[in-house]
């Protein structure tokens, strides 16, 4: 994999991965996400995937999925994430609590990279809620 990143003006930057897509970013917040910013995202982003394709394939009738992502820095430089909890909110009908579990796990423990790579410095919580469609 790669990417490239060019800087646009102040602490702007465009980031272009090797797939194409570009997203922008910004150390103020004025005008995008911060990088830091964008490791939550990358994080809830990735186990979202995980956990939607899971309970795809368990047949479960989801209708909607949300991730909302915490993260708690380290009060010196660097600033690095200390905690990261991750909540899912799954959305369907007859969703099975032990199927969103599983999910939530597998993806913890198992299938996300972007959380793996992190777990191994960050503290990596999950919990998860279930609503009805």
């Amino acid at each position: 994999m790669t990417a490239r990143v060019d800087w646009t003006q102040g602490l702007q930057f465009t980031a272009t991965s090797g797939s194409g897509h570009q997203v922008l970013t910004d150390g103020d917040k004025e005008t995008a996400a911060s990088p830091m910013e964008l490791v939550l995202v990358a994080a809830g982003g990735c186990s979202s995937v995980d956990v939607v394709m899971i309970l795809e394939k368990a047949r479960q009738g989801v209708t909607a999925c949300r991730c909302e992502v915490k993260g708690t820095r380290a009060d010196g430089v660097p600033a690095v994430f200390t905690d990261i909890h991750l909540h899912f909110v799954v959305t369907g009908n007859n969703i099975a609590e032990a199927h969103v579990e599983r999910a939530v796990r597998l993806s913890a423990e198992k299938y996300c990279s972007v959380a793996k790579m992190l777990d191994t410095t960050v503290v990596m919580t999950h919990s998860y809620s279930i609503e009805p469609a």
